[in-house]
């Protein structure tokens, strides 16, 4: 019989019922557990969250909120949800919270509804300098349904510049203005935003998906005693199940509530929920803080190894999860990039740097982060190894021999297991589990060879 911690729940009854979707998941497994992760909106959740996630819970419809459903039988539901918006409101200070968006984007397009309307001025990241889709893209509803004015970094430093977000606030007169990006590996002056927001009389909305969960355990400042209203996904450095959340002042809590149910959602999904409150337990631990500690270390250290292999770091580094780099120094693209370090067991994306003279199919830079290794126990040293091999993979990865080679040494680093020096920050929480199940590095060390021998 299969260990379900490592597959989840019922997964013998899954692979006798369906082998297709069952093998599907084993593969997955073997890409997690052997190749180095390093998209810097990825982790590994904890087996108790992937518990959540697979349980009844998914059977309640509950349009509404707690205490005010449209169907009946909430009653049980309705106590998962309340736990998960006073546990969000504990742990990152916040007057309100709402816990039932589906993803960051679905989070977002909330905020939207609840401040402005088609055609209103919102101030927001450039997308060429870090900013996100939802953030005015062309492509995207925020490009289309909204004026959107971008500010981006500035060419000595690479850093935002205040000046000319303040400059195009005056200008614009936004009806709100958006800090937070996809790929900016700097702190952001929360408050001197907040100035400038009542300069103008804007709402101010940080977007902290990527950084949240660095929020939540303390390891940089926050943005909530600032903004209006703050959104983020809860999967990345919070480690959550996949999913949305959006705190709030209390004079706004009407308006978000409202935009998200019954304005561009059903009805919850309340197994994800039930999840996200599991998380933001995990995360109010002294391990937990530890561990986001960790990752910032952990991304000076691949950035640091990375310069020292040659190549650029973004604005000089990193303060954050992530760093961005510029590695046109080695005659490859990011495009390029991207496909020989995959090759080689090491996921990254490719991604475009400030003032990028490459288009954003191809970019200059690749952005690699730290959550999901620092989750396997993975400390400094490995960093430093890491982006040897990153660097090794594109420079020497057009070589299927070499890139074979490359892969090897990656696939021994993920195998260490307990020869991880910082594995002892995460020893006493489960949300330290690393990939699919109990214990953070069940699929690293000891079960590996009857995994292996599964045919995983």
């Amino acid at each position: 019989m299969t260990d379900a911690r490592k597959y989840g729940q019922d997964f013998d009854l899954l692979e006798k019922q369906d082998p297709e979707i069952a093998s599907i998941l084993r593969a997955e497994v073997k890409r997690q557990q052997s190749d180095v992760q390093l998209i810097a909106s990825e982790n590994f959740t904890s087996r108790a969250v992937l518990a959540a996630l697979g349980t009844v819970l998914s059977n309640k419809y509950a349009e509404g909120y707690p205490g005010k459903r449209y169907y009946g039988g909430c009653e049980v539901v309705d106590r998962a949800e309340i736990i998960a918006i006073e546990r969000a409101k504990q742990l990152f200070g916040a007057e309100h919270a709402n816990v039932q968006p589906h993803s960051g984007a679905s989070a977002n397009i909330a905020v939207y509804a609840a401040f402005t309307k088609p055609g209103d001025t919102v101030l927001a990241m450039s997308l060429p300098h870090g900013g996100h889709l939802t953030h005015g893209s062309k492509v995207n509803f925020s490009g289309k349904w909204f004026n959107i004015v971008s500010y981006g970094v500035r060419q000595d430093n690479e850093l935002i510049d205040y000046d000319e977000l303040r400059d195009q606030a005056i200008r614009t007169k936004p009806k709100m203005i958006c800090s937070g990006a996809t790929a900016y590996p700097s702190l952001i002056d929360f408050e001197k935003i907040r100035t400038i927001c009542d300069e103008v009389g804007a709402i101010m909305w940080v977007d902290a998906a990527h950084f949240i969960g660095l929020v939540a355990g303390k390891a940089i400042p926050s943005p909530v005693p600032y903004a209006d209203v703050v959104s983020f996904t809860t999967h990345k450095v919070l480690r959550g199940p996949r999913g949305g959340m959006i705190l709030c002042k209390e004079e706004h809590a009407a308006g978000i509530d409202k935009a998200v149910f019954p304005g561009i959602k059903g009805g919850p999904i309340m197994s994800a929920v039930a999840g996200k409150a599991v998380a933001l337990k995990e995360c109010a631990t002294p391990a937990y803080q530890n561990y986001a500690k960790q990752v910032i270390s952990n991304a000076k250290s691949l950035a640091s190894g990375l310069v020292e292999e040659g190549m650029r770091a973004v604005s000089g580094g990193t303060e954050t999860h992530l760093a961005l780099i510029d590695i046109r120094a080695t005659g490859v693209n990011g495009k390029v990039a991207d496909e020989r370090c995959g090759a080689a067991g090491i996921v990254l994306n490719k991604n475009a740097i400030p003032f990028d003279p490459e288009s954003p199919a191809v970019t200059s830079g690749i952005r690699v982060g730290s959550p999901a290794t620092t989750t396997q126990g993975m400390g400094t040293a490995e960093m430093r190894e890491i982006a040897s091999l990153i660097v090794r993979a594109i420079r020497e990865g057009d070589d299927a021999s070499k890139a074979a080679a490359i892969k090897s040494d990656v696939h021994a680093l993920t195998a260490q297991g307990d020869g991880h020096p910082d594995r002892h920050a995460l020893t006493d929480l489960e949300a330290g589990d690393g990939l699919l199940g109990a214990g953070h590095h069940h699929l690293l060390t000891g079960d590996r060879g009857q995994l292996l021998d599964r045919g995983l």
